[in-house]
């Protein structure tokens, strides 16, 4: 399994806003096209004003078919238009799991 780590730093202030409004209009999209949400979290020490979240996939082709859905959703699209005035950067990194780690799965 690979995990899609996202790291979005956010305008000061804003997490609060980010968390409420990606629970209400983001999150069921997400999880429903993305599928396996890894964990949702927020920065509290170190650099602040970061949500950081992580998918898993099966395959890097597995990400990419769902990435390229969940961006075609009107759904997802409506969610971004609201979600991206909040949001100063977004920093993405693939994980890619050693070799002697088995993931579990829920």
């Amino acid at each position: 399994m690979f995990i899609d780590m996202r790291t979005y730093t956010l305008k000061n202030g804003n997490v609060p806003k980010f968390l409420k409004l990606y629970e209400e209009e983001g999150m069921e999209v997400q999880k429903r096209i993305l599928g396996n949400m890894v964990g949702y979290y927020y920065t509290d020490i170190g650099n602040l004003n970061q949500v950081v979240h992580m998918w898993g996939y099966d395959s890097m082709d597995d990400r990419w078919e769902r990435r390229k859905n969940l961006q075609a959703s009107k759904e997802w699209q409506d969610y971004a238009v609201q979600m991206r005035p909040l949001v100063d950067n977004i920093e993405n990194k693939i994980l890619v799991p050693a070799p002697f780690f088995t993931p579990s799965r829920p």
